[in-house]
């Protein structure tokens, strides 16, 4: 497992040095790298946040007050990676940790320290999916971001929001064994894809009050599935991981171009593929293999495999500490074989409410981000799967902390059926506090399955 992050610039493509790629190649290099197999050991956490001014907080943050707090970020002696999304939101990217307690101390650990960085600055740090504030500004200014921009507006304003106002918990766990099993890497593969509508509907934290999400709990989510037709879905369920997740990769379009010049503009041509692009170079220059790598960090599934398997799904979370219930959930029930095996069980009966279609457009993951778990169905398996969850954490080596935070949020939500979601129930207001206990049990309304519908209509529906 590396340490990574989803949108960074890339290297500058050396011209003269690279050699233009066959399509057996691009296969190879994908169905190599895409699921690194062997026994499950590293964990990791990408951790995205939104900047707010901790006296106005429904005012967005001028841009050289941004940009002064990713200074102050960046110059801290951290074990964590930082770096900066498009529209300013700062995100900790762990170092890959052999036990959870290795991981969750050192974010924490750098955490307080950016907090501490940026509190006299007047600013703060908050766990939200989606920004409520307006107008959305894209803070970035770079080839690669000029052209992301320009891709996704040829769709609709999804991309914009998703670049400019999305933030998320990103859990990486190990790929896990290449034989079949409880940690083989197909299963985990499945599970991870199963329980990840789950995971959508417990950790929800984006709701919209208006708009073509209106009602929905997981906003951030809509946006994601609506970014365009193939680049943030996931590959066919059934088929064999590795093969299905090349054939994705090399048949989606390619976003961008990269000039072999640095700061000259990236072109962003129409409907070519990758595919396309090695066989007929589509008006080009040849692709080589950078320009495939660079081509992997352009797709945005809610599962991308990256060696690891990177659950790009959970929205940020509320308080201080919130961000490690997903992390702990996760690997208890990814990497400790009785509780990923109760999981596992769990998942399987939800594959008839998945369906045919691809991850996050089919009934299953779309009841999760409207509904959460006031879907009878997930409220169910969240119950499970967090009991299951809590009594793997000791066995991981957990500390009190931890497993108390996770006793907490399960409490509070999951048995409960709410999420985060559902402390705010009026209009977005970012002053809310993000702290306090509901006062009553809200009435649990079942809502009706979604239904597939017609393509074309399916992303707004």
């Amino acid at each position: 497992m590396s340490q990574s992050t989803t949108r960074d610039e890339g290297p500058v493509v050396p011209m003269d040095s690279l050699t233009p790629l066959t399509e057996a190649t691009a296969e190879e290099l994908i169905h190599g790298i895409c699921f690194k197999t062997g026994p499950p050991r590293l964990l990791g956490a990408e951790l995205e946040w939104l900047v707010f001014d901790a006296e106005r907080p429904g005012r967005p943050v001028p841009q050289d007050r941004l940009a002064a707090a990713h200074d102050a970020a960046r110059a801290l002696p951290l074990g964590s990676r930082v770096t900066v999304e498009p529209g300013g939101q700062l995100e900790l990217s762990s170092a890959p940790a052999t036990s959870l307690t290795g991981c969750i101390d050192g974010l924490q650990s750098d955490l307080a320290a950016v907090r501490e960085a940026l509190r006299p600055q007047g600013l703060e740090l908050r766990g939200l999916g989606q920004d409520p504030r307006r107008p959305l500004r894209r803070m970035l200014a770079s080839p690669r971001y000029e052209a992301m921009e320009t891709y996704f507006d040829r769709t609709g304003p999804a991309g914009r929001a998703m670049m400019r106002a999305s933030a998320s918990v990103q859990v990486c766990v190990d790929a896990g064994h290449e034989e079949p099993g409880p940690l083989g890497h197909g299963r985990r593969w499945r599970l991870a894809h199963l329980l990840g509508a789950v995971l959508v509907a417990a950790f929800a934290n984006s709701p919209a009050h208006e708009g073509p999400y209106a009602g929905w709990r997981c906003a951030r989510q809509g946006v994601w599935s609506d970014l365009d037709t193939r680049r943030s879905l996931a590959p066919p369920l059934e088929a064999e991981p590795r093969g299905a997740w090349t054939r994705q990769a090399l048949d989606t379009e390619v976003m961008c171009v990269r000039a072999p010049e640095e700061g000259a503009p990236w072109v962003v041509p129409r409907g070519l593929t990758f595919r396309d692009w090695v066989r007929s170079g589509g008006g080009h220059r040849p692709p080589t293999a950078a320009d495939l790598d660079y081509h992997l960090t352009t797709l945005f599934p809610p599962v991308r495999p990256r060696g690891h398997l990177e659950l790009r799904m959970i929205d940020a979370q509320p308080g201080e500490d919130g961000w490690l219930v997903p992390v702990a959930v996760v690997h208890a029930l990814f990497d400790d074989p009785e509780a990923a095996e109760t999981a596992y069980r769990v998942a399987k009966g939800l594959a008839d409410s998945y369906g045919a279609r691809p991850a996050p457009r089919n009934p299953l993951w779309r009841s999760a981000a409207r509904d959460a778990l006031s879907d009878p169905e997930l409220r169910s398996a969240a119950r499970t799967c967090f009991r299951a969850a809590l009594s793997a954490l000791p066995r991981l080596g957990a500390g009190g902390q931890v497993v108390d935070t996770v006793g907490e949020f399960t409490e509070r939500y999951v048995s409960r059926g709410r999420c985060p979601a559902d402390d705010r129930t009026g209009p977005q207001h970012p002053q809310a506090p993000e702290h306090g206990h509901p006062q009553a049990r809200p009435s649990v309304r079942p809502h009706p399955r979604t239904r597939p519908q017609p393509a074309g209509e399916e992303a707004r529906s």
